[in-house]
């Protein structure tokens, strides 16, 4: 097990996955909430757009909490949640805000999970094409 130091998402780099989600929201002519956790689940950066649904809130910050605490795209893990999946009853056995909806993404560093980001608002797959190009920016 290698024990190099990961830096950790920065206030900085939190504030760049939130304008790239945003400029291709904005590009797509969506109107959404952004959230970035950092690897403990701490609020780094939000935005919600002026016209965004308020319920976009909500479901950006539980999309990232989901992705940080399975380490996986919320769109990968929707099938494990239905009737007979592996986590079928993983929403209701918690007391935390997890959401099996597209549009969350754990965010990595070197092979490590540094954090999240959670996009709600438009259609899922659209929420999870947000997140990714914001992810994609921060490689």
């Amino acid at each position: 097990m290698s024990t190099t130091a990961v830096a950790p998402l920065t206030t900085e780099e939190a504030e760049l996955l939130v304008a790239t989600a945003r400029r291709a929201a904005e590009e797509a002519g969506v109107t959404v909430s952004v959230t970035v956790l950092d690897a403990g689940g701490h609020l780094l950066a939000f935005r919600r757009d002026d016209r965004a649904v308020l319920i976009s809130g909500e479901t950006s910050t539980r999309k990232a909490y989901t992705a940080l605490q399975l380490n996986a795209p919320t769109a990968d893990l929707i099938d494990a949640v239905q009737p007979g999946g592996l986590f079928h009853t993983l929403p209701t056995a918690l007391d935390r805000p997890l959401l099996f909806i597209a549009g969350g993404l754990p965010v990595h560093r070197d092979g490590r999970l540094i954090g999240a980001i959670g996009v709600g608002g438009g259609a899922p797959d659209q929420d999870h094409g947000f997140a990714a190009a914001a992810v994609q920016a921060l490689a």
